[in-house]
């Protein structure tokens, strides 16, 4: 679509929402007007960066990492940032009826006028809500049908350090951390404006942290494994290592308070980055080494403003393990003397299953009362030695008495079936666990007490020690589900699963390569979209697109990997060594266990490459073309006075 034509669409909006926003369930997702929202003046800021998440609002809005990227953004005098979600089906119908664009909520712009789209991918079930987006937005949806007068469109999260089965729909990946790199692109872009796409992906291509598919060719063995992924122009590196931000920025406290209840009606502090644990299936804690810790002023400094700023009654403090905080003790002890009276609701998810886990939040006055979260993930000592995850049965049972000795009458337990070498003794374990820890809160409350229960299926991850590993079948999925299902019942006792479709479908996205983009184009062609809603997911359609184009699904999923195959990801570079991940993987299959990365150091490369990652950055600082002055970008915001508190698990 012409330029111009668009310019006068943007002219449109107002007045055509106006006419169907009546029409749509919860109008209150696409007007904008947040407090604390951001709309700067539109012809007067020179850059323009639409930040998407694509899904409805209701989530989109619970994200920090849009929100952080929001105010990095509108920090900078000569930028501005807007925010853009998927409509929902209705919406989307009278959108596409009326011929309005996917638009912006703060200046009700068209996608198609910003300078840059950056798209948040934090999970694999929103791969075909990224193509509906790009239609919607009346932008090609191949990359190689875009050029400059299109903005470039970027993608990062955490779905993206396997990049490949969006590969041909994403002009470039950022891989790792956000905060920082997504000025540096913003800065790139505009110094590079009249210049061809090509030129300015290369440009792109040499910022740490950022991948260009374009600039790689992937080739294939006669058993469909990946042989090789070469880079075709000396701009692009064989390997694109991730970015680390090494110290974290101060937390972003003005947040916007949504117009209607979203999934997540609180505001987040993030205490801590990254985890030691180890845990071999976890994917997060192995791409977000090394951990770096929040002091506790800072945190409690935030939570005074954002008290101020927006007031939310809720404070989550977030973290992947919050109990291995190291100020985890002296914080609680601080915010349960400053607000335990205030009536503020503060949660601090992701405990160790202790019994001091509920004296935790015994102090940070959760009156409420209404449950108590803990994920031990398998329940017989060899499959928590397998999985690296070891919790004592008796742990589990004395954390239980005491979380209901304080007065929570629920239990939750997040377990996962299909771990490596699980058998039905090991899923029978599970129930018998659920149902000892029921009789502990019966004991203390007799039929008050509950045990709820959410099962979900293992998926393995790229970047994972268990990357080489099987998913289970269909057939042994439904298998361990009857099994739960049968005798996780009656009074005290309530069981959630996931659908068997749906982990297949996110262990395909999880481990594919650069042909599942074939399949993804398709299977939203036919009419898939909305992916992670159970009652939108299309399985068929899905299968449908699979043997159109000749590829099997179980390729991805049920398949087990040598330890020499080359996987699509390979030349995505978490910092952590494949070897280590290798060896992970081995001592899985003995049931042997690692330490937490604090007491034993097992060189698995986070601090060599972490050091190379901050000399790089600060070199990029100065490599990008700059529009302003590098002082510009101190003044907004950029603090070089604050130590990194980081704890390195080489």
């Amino acid at each position: 679509m012409e330029l111009g034509t668009v310019m006068m669409q943007s002219n449109l909006i107002h007045y055509k929402l106006k006419r169907i926003l009546p029409r749509v369930t919860k109008p209150g997702r696409y007007v904008g007007g947040e407090y604390n929202s951001v709309a700067k003046d539109w012809d007067t800021t020179d850059f323009k960066v639409a930040l998407a998440f694509p899904d409805i609002y209701d989530l989109g809005m619970s994200n920090l990492g849009i929100m952080i990227l929001y105010e990095q953004i509108n920090r900078q005098p000569d930028m501005l940032a807007e925010r853009v979600f998927s409509p929902w089906t209705d919406m989307e119908d009278l959108m596409r009826a009326e011929g309005i664009p996917l638009y912006s909520l703060e200046n009700k712009r068209p996608i198609r006028e910003f300078d840059l789209l950056g798209i948040s991918l934090p999970y694999e079930q929103l791969y075909t809500n990224v193509l509906n987006l790009l239609h919607l937005a009346n932008l090609p949806l191949r990359s190689s049908s875009r050029d400059e007068s299109y903005p470039l469109v970027i993608a990062g999260g955490h779905a993206c350090y396997n990049p490949e089965p969006l590969a041909d729909f994403i002009d470039a990946f950022v891989i790792g951390e956000g905060e920082e790199i997504i000025v540096e692109v913003a800065r790139t872009l505009q110094a590079m404006r009249g210049q061809s796409r090509t030129e300015q992906l290369r440009a792109i291509a040499r910022i740490q942290g950022m991948y260009v598919p374009r600039f790689y060719d992937v080739s294939y063995n006669d058993d469909g494994t990946v042989r090789e992924v070469v880079p075709n122009t000396p701009e692009a590196p064989r390997r694109v290592l991730k970015r680390i931000v090494p110290v974290l920025p101060t937390p972003f406290t003005r947040f916007l308070v949504p117009n209607i209840d979203t999934v997540h009606n609180r505001a987040p502090i993030e205490i801590m980055r990254g985890c030691t644990r180890g845990c071999r299936f976890c994917h997060a804690g192995m791409i977000t080494r090394p951990v770096r810790e929040r002091p506790v002023a800072e945190v409690m400094t935030a939570i005074g403003e954002i008290i101020a700023n927006t007031g939310f009654e809720e404070i989550s403090l977030l973290s992947l393990s919050s109990s291995d905080y190291v100020y985890v003790h002296e914080l609680v002890d601080t915010i349960h003397e400053q607000y335990h009276d205030s009536g503020l609701s503060l949660s601090l998810p992701s405990l160790r299953i202790e019994s001091a886990s509920a004296d935790l939040l015994d102090k940070l006055g959760d009156t409420r009362r209404s449950g108590f979260t803990f994920a031990p993930e398998a329940a017989t000592e060899k499959m928590r030695d397998i999985i690296n995850k070891y919790v004592p049965d008796e742990q589990v049972l004395e954390t239980a008495r005491a979380v209901y000795s304080r007065g929570w009458r629920t239990i939750k337990f997040y377990f996962m079936i299909g771990h490596p070498e699980e058998t039905l003794e090991d899923v029978q374990a599970i129930i018998n666990l659920c149902k000892a820890v029921l009789r502990e809160g019966q004991k203390l409350l007799g039929g008050k007490a509950n045990v709820n229960v959410g099962v979900s299926t293992f998926i393995p991850k790229p970047h994972t020690p268990f990357q080489w590993v099987p998913q289970d079948t269909h057939e042994q999925v439904e298998q361990k589900l009857r099994l739960l299902k049968d005798q996780l019942r009656g009074h005290g006792l309530h069981l959630r699963w996931n659908s068997v479709h749906e982990s297949a479908f996110e262990g395909w996205m999880s481990r594919g390569d650069r042909r599942l983009g074939r399949v993804i184009e398709r299977a939203w062609e036919l009419g898939c979209k909305f992916d992670a809603w159970q009652d939108m997911h299309r399985h068929d359609l899905w299968m449908q697109a699979f043997d159109e184009h000749n590829l099997a699904p179980w390729f991805y999923t049920e398949r087990e990997r040598s330890i020499e195959e080359v996987f699509p990801w390979d030349h995505i570079d978490a910092a952590v060594h494949k070897k280590f991940l290798i060896d992970d993987y081995l001592m899985s299959i003995k049931g042997e266990t690692r330490v937490d990365c604090r007491d034993k150091c097992f060189a698995c490369g986070i601090l060599p490459k972490f050091k190379e990652m901050r000399s790089q950055t600060e070199e990029m600082a100065w490599e990008c073309p700059p529009v302003k002055p590098i002082s510009d970008r101190k003044r907004a915001g950029s603090d070089g006075e604050r130590t990194p508190n980081v704890v390195l698990s080489p």
